[in-house]
């Protein structure tokens, strides 16, 4: 069992930056598989980004690729979203996900077995 707190959300501008952090209560992350979702109003959620510790291996959606980072802090059992250039259809809320096992589909939600409550994201145009 683990536990996810997400935190970092907040109200920015197009083209600001925000850093979204994920706390894991676990014994350490190295047993998880990491990922990042986001949910726009009205929508599905999406997956982000994700984050192997076997070989820091980082996984991206093509819409983030180049603004987004995916990245962790072991020793504080902390997985960041470093998110640029935000744009509007960024808005929504972000959701930390962890897996026990390297998913096949990464990309999946269904593959996670641990959420966190998510943080709201704001981009205004």
């Amino acid at each position: 069992q683990v536990r996810l707190v997400e935190s970092g959300g907040g109200l920015v501008q197009a083209g600001g930056s925000l850093r979204l952090s994920c706390i894991a209560s676990a014994r350490t992350l190295t047993n998880y598989f990491i990922g990042w979702f986001h949910r726009a109003p009205g929508k599905e959620q999406k997956f982000v980004a994700a984050i192997t510790w076997t070989n820091s291996q980082t996984f991206y959606a093509d819409s983030v690729k180049d603004r987004f980072t995916i990245s962790g802090d072991l020793a504080k059992n902390t997985v960041y979203l470093q998110m640029n250039s935000l744009k509007s259809e960024d808005t929504g809320v972000y959701f930390c996900a962890a897996a026990v096992v390297r998913p096949v589909s990464v990309d999946v939600p269904q593959s996670y077995q641990y959420w966190g409550q998510g943080t709201q994201v704001t981009v205004s145009s």
